[in-house]
């Protein structure tokens, strides 16, 4: 990847370990994030999924909520998966939560029978022509979506992978496949070549 770019993995709960090997494949510079001066240097940060409350309840101790506000102010991309989309919508109920707000979306956290099932499916992405492997365990629901937010993938007759600007996010988990297509369209988008299929 040219610009070398290296990637912050907030590990405080969840699948971070599973997002580090992906990079590790991908020959991509990262490290774990778990407080505000390990955000220093990044090019952008890997929300990963887990218990989105844990998350904000060590986010806030550690001072990190605030600081990746900051990081996204300063043009920092993200890529949030399943809880790690929670944590970047707009919106968040069922039940209601705080989050960091950045990309313009509602989702549903805790939908259970209303929700996706923790399943495998194969769908359709605007990444590429195949389809690609989605693992969905116990997955939120976007339920709308904000004018500047664009659909790259639908699921069940919901978008599960969705882009606004440099934030990007999926309520499945691409890191626990062995198909790297999102993560490299992730860091794609940090070099500003990110394409998609007509």
């Amino acid at each position: 990847m040219s610009g070398e770019p290296k990637i912050g993995i907030v590990a405080i709960q969840g699948d971070y370990e599973a997002h580090a090997k992906v990079l590790e494949r991908l020959g991509v510079a990262h490290t774990y994030v778990r407080l505000p001066d390990d955000l220093a240097g990044l090019s952008g940060v890997i929300l990963p999924g887990g218990e989105s409350t844990t998350h904000l309840k060590v986010m806030r101790e550690e001072g990190l909520f605030d600081a990746l506000k900051q990081f996204a102010k300063n043009g920092g991309a993200f890529f949030g998966t399943c809880a790690g989309a929670i944590l970047l919508a707009r919106e968040v109920h069922g039940p209601a939560q705080d989050s960091l707000a950045l990309l313009d979306i509602a989702i549903l956290r805790n939908g259970y029978g209303r929700q996706l099932a923790s399943d495998v499916h194969m769908s359709a992405t605007k990444l590429r022509k195949e389809p690609l492997e989605m693992v969905f365990i116990r997955a939120p629901i976007i339920e709308s979506i904000g004018k500047g937010v664009e659909v790259l993938a639908e699921d069940a007759g919901h978008p599960v992978l969705v882009q606004q600007g440099r934030i990007l996010a999926s309520t499945f988990h691409p890191e626990l496949t062995t198909d790297t297509a999102v993560h490299e369209y992730f860091l794609r988008q940090l070099n500003g070549k990110a394409t998609v299929n007509p």
